[in-house]
């Protein structure tokens, strides 16, 4: 084994050893908040309780609104065919070119 190979060797197990001797606790435990709270239990359990009735589980903007509408259809077909013939709307492909 030639001495570089042999230097780079011992310097990747320093490299491993020195990131081991900087691991901390596993438990995560200097994170840990602590609440000071006055609140029971029962307070907590009852607020929550009335957020979870008022909140609904239909995403906003979901619901999609609906429209009766009093048209006749063959009044509709007769209106669109007279816009194609008069050709305020535009009839058959587009080739955009």
């Amino acid at each position: 084994m030639n001495k570089t190979a042999r230097f780079l060797s011992v310097a990747a197990v320093a490299a491993f050893a020195a990131f081991g001797a900087h691991a901390d606790e596993a438990d995560g435990s200097q994170f840990a908040l602590k609440f000071d709270t006055n609140r029971t239990r029962a307070e907590v359990a009852a607020e929550a309780a009335t957020v979870a009735q008022t909140r609904s589980i239909e995403p906003a903007g979901s619901r999609v609104v609906t429209y009766k509408s009093t048209a006749d259809r063959a009044a509709v077909r007769a209106q669109a065919a007279e816009a194609v013939r008069t050709g305020q709307i535009p009839s058959g492909e587009f080739s955009a070119m």
